[in-house]
C-alpha cells in the first residue's frame, strides 16, 4: 500500500510576522514533495484570508482572542472561549489527520498546537522574536520541537528541544505577482542615473508615525535639493494622503497600501525604514540592506526594540524609538548615511553578517523527519 502523503497544520496569523513565515515553510514542504497536504487555520481575519487565497493555500478559521494587554473582564471573555477554540481545532485536526502541527504564533496558534497534543500529533512551534509572547511561552513547556529566530531567545522552556533555525522569509522567485523590472522604475535624477532608493514600510498593516515622519523628513530633504525615489508601503488608510503629499511636493514615489513582491522592492533600495518586525528584519538581513529601525512601542513585551537593538549594536541599523521619531530626526538620519557610503557599506555588511539564511529549508527538513518523511535525518533522532 503506497504511503499518504504528508499532511501538515499550520496554525496562526492574521499579521503578516506571523503569516508569512508560516507561507514559507509550506512552500519549502512544497518544493520538497509537491504531493504534501498543507493547511492553515488561524482566526479569519480580512488580511490572512486574502494572503493565503492569493497564495492557492487553503485555509479554516476558529475563534480565538487575545489576553495581552486586555483589561480584566477581556481577559477573563477570552479565556472562557478557550473550551470553544480547542474543541473548533480538534474538529479540524480529526478531519484534516495532519503528521505535523506547527504554530508560527497569533491568536489561533495556542488552541491548535494544545489540540494537536490532545491528539498526539508531534508538534513544533516556531517563535520569530527575541522576547516570546505568553503563547509561545506556554507551548513551549509541551511540544515537541522549538524553532527560533534569534540565538539569543529568551523566556522559552530550556528542557525541550530548542532549534536556533533564524526566520523563514519570502523570496522574490515567489512572488504572488508579477514583479517589475527596475527599468520600469520612475527616475529621480536629473542626469538619469539611478537615484538614491528609500524604501519605506510599517509593516503589512503599515505604521502612521513612520507614515507621517517619513513624509516631512522627504520635505525636508527636498530643501537640499537631494534627489531620491521613494518606495513607500503605506497601509491601505494612509496610502491616498501620502501619496498626495510626494505629489504635491514633486518628489518621486511608488506609493501603495501594500506590496506583494516586498523581497523585490527591498532588494532595489539602497536605504530601508521600517518597523523592527522578526520577518522584516530577516529579510532585510539576507539581502545585506542597511537600516533605520523604529520599534513599535506597543508589542508585547517590547520585543520590537529588543530586535532592533540585536542588529544596532551590531552596527547593521540605526536605531530610533517610536516616541522619538520626527521628521527632522528622521531627515539627518537619511542624509547621514546617504552621504556616507563607506558607512553604508559597512552597515550592509553588517547586516549579511547578521542573515540567517534558510531556515524555510531547515525547518522543512526537520518538519519531515519528525513526520518519518525524509530520509536526509535520522528519524529516530525525534
Amino acid at each position: 500500500m503506497d504511503k499518504q502523503p504528508l499532511a501538515v497544520l499550520i496554525a496562526g496569523g492574521k499579521t503578516g510576522g506571523h503569516l508569512f513565515p508560516g507561507i514559507a515553510i509550506a512552500r519549502a514542504l512544497r518544493r520538497r514533495e509537491g504531493s504534501t497536504r498543507i493547511l492553515f487555520v488561524g482566526t479569519g481575519g480580512a488580511f490572512e484570508v486574502a494572503t493565503l487565497e492569493r497564495e492557492g493555500f487553503c485555509h479554516e478559521a476558529i475563534v480565538s482572542y487575545g489576553i495581552k494587554g486586555k483589561s480584566l473582564v477581556e481577559k477573563i471573555a477570552s479565556l472562557a472561549r478557550v473550551p470553544l477554540s480547542v474543541g473548533q481545532a480538534a474538529k479540524i485536526i480529526r478531519h484534516f489527520s495532519p503528521d505535523m502541527v506547527i504554530g508560527v504564533g497569533g491568536y489561533s496558534s495556542g488552541p491548535v498546537v494544545l489540540a494537536a497534543r490532545l491528539f498526539n500529533r508531534k508538534t513544533a512551534i516556531h517563535e520569530q522574536n527575541t522576547i516570546p509572547g505568553i503563547t509561545n511561552r506556554i507551548l513551549s513547556r509541551f511540544v515537541h520541537t522549538v524553532f527560533t529566530s534569534f540565538q539569543n531567545t529568551r523566556g522559552l522552556d530550556g528542557g525541550k528541544r530548542v532549534i536556533f533555525t533564524g526566520n523563514p522569509i519570502r523570496r522574490a522567485a515567489d512572488a504572488a505577482e508579477p514583479v517589475a523590472e527596475p527599468e520600469a522604475l520612475p527616475k529621480a535624477s536629473k542626469e538619469d542615473r539611478d537615484p538614491f532608493t528609500l524604501l519605506v514600510t510599517g509593516g503589512s498593516q503599515g505604521a502612521s508615525s513612520i507614515n507621517r515622519a517619513v513624509v516631512r523628513a522627504v520635505q525636508e530633504m527636498a530643501r537640499f535639493d537631494e534627489e531620491l525615489l521613494v518606495i513607500h508601503q503605506t497601509g491601505q488608510r494612509d496610502e491616498k494622503e501620502v501619496g498626495r503629499a510626494y505629489q504635491a511636493m514633486g518628489i518621486t514615489a511608488v506609493v501603495k497600501g501594500f506590496f506583494h513582491d516586498m523581497p523585490a522592492q527591498q532588494a532595489r533600495a539602497d536605504l530601508i525604514i521600517c518597523r523592527a518586525g522578526a520577518g522584516t528584519l530577516a529579510e532585510i538581513t539576507a539581502l545585506g540592506k542597511p537600516s533605520i529601525l523604529v520599534p513599535y512601542p506597543h508589542a508585547a513585551d517590547d520585543h520590537q526594540r529588543f530586535n532592533a537593538a540585536a542588529l544596532a549594536d551590531h552596527g547593521a541599523a540605526v536605531m530610533i524609538l517610536d516616541r522619538d521619531l520626527s521628521g527632522e530626526a528622521l531627515s539627518k538620519a537619511v542624509l547621514s548615511l546617504k552621504n556616507n557610503p563607506e558607512r553604508l557599506a559597512r552597515m550592509a555588511e553588517a547586516a549579511m553578517q547578521s542573515a540567517k539564511p534558510g531556515a524555510d529549508e531547515t525547518i522543512a527538513d526537520i518538519i519531515m523527519a519528525m513526520a518519518g518523511f525524509n530520509g536526509k535525518l535520522r528519524v529516530d533522532n525525534w
